[in-house]
């Protein structure tokens, strides 16, 4: 049986002095595994993306992560208002943040097509009103 690692994170509605902590833990934990240069970059940036999308849009929630020797799974669960339009969404560009979030050099709407491009795999399932659950898979290289 393969070893795992859990760890969960619980992210914060609107804040931003502790927005990127738990990418940062994450990516100190792969480095300490010995994990590429290459395969921690991408995991950094699709879970640090992910955590800010939810500091600004989704009233926070919880990242779970699961570490294998083969590859880090992150969920990411939220429960705000849901993704209206997940294809525009994904569009790079396309951004709902307001303008004080623009304002703090947030929301130039590249978070979720980062996401996508940083992950080897990416699933979206959300329900407005209800909230939105994002996981992705980057294999260990």
């Amino acid at each position: 049986m393969e070893d795992t690692i859990k760890l969960e994170y619980i992210v914060s509605a609107e804040d931003f002095t502790r927005a990127g902590e738990a990418s940062s833990d994450l990516k100190n934990i792969l480095k300490q595994m010995g994990v590429s240069p290459d395969t921690v970059r991408k995991v950094s940036i699709a879970m640090y993306e992910g955590e800010i999308n939810m500091v600004i849009h989704a009233n926070g929630g919880v990242i779970t992560v699961f570490v294998t020797p083969k590859e880090v799974t992150m969920i990411l669960k939220d429960s705000g208002p849901g993704i209206p339009d997940i294809d525009k969404a994904m569009q790079a560009g396309y951004s709902t943040a307001p303008d004080n979030i623009r304002s703090l050099g947030f929301g130039a709407g590249m978070g979720l097509p980062n996401m996508k491009k940083y992950s080897d795999d990416m699933k979206i399932e959300t329900e407005l009103g209800v909230g939105t659950t994002v996981t992705m898979t980057v294999r260990i290289c």
